[in-house]
């Protein structure tokens, strides 16, 4: 079960790496370099998101040891580090970087879209 919840998590990486050029080209051609680059670094905090998870499910299947309690802890923690990166990234990106809000949210609101696709492609796998 744990391996084929990695399967999909790889999926998800996989379509939101994809994802990356197409919503740099949509934002380049729509609304300009700005925005391309926005709606590009908008999938990269998606991703980066992604990866945190990704890393997590791979150390917990690798301690098929660990007990319930201890799985549940970990699944909290990766909650509360995942909703901190994807903050401070995203006021990496407008405050310091000073990108354009509306295609970054666009481009991180793609590749979260990319979860759902996976996740109804792949039924009860």
């Amino acid at each position: 079960m744990c391996s084929g919840t990695f399967t999909g998590i790889r999926q998800v990486v996989r379509a939101q790496t994809m994802l990356l050029p197409v919503a740099a080209l949509i934002g380049v051609t729509v609304a300009g370099a700005e925005a391309g680059l926005a709606a590009a670094y908008g999938v990269l905090v998606a991703l980066a998101v992604s990866a945190v998870l990704a890393w997590r499910e791979q150390q917990s299947i690798r301690h098929p040891e660990w007990n319930q309690h201890r799985l549940l802890k970990m699944f909290m923690r990766v909650g509360v580090e995942r909703l901190v990166i994807l903050v401070a990234l995203l006021g990496l990106g407008l405050v310091v970087l000073k990108l354009e809000p509306f295609p970054l949210l666009l481009g991180l609101g793609l590749a979260q879209f990319a979860w759902i696709v996976v996740a109804t492609g792949r039924g009860d796998r």
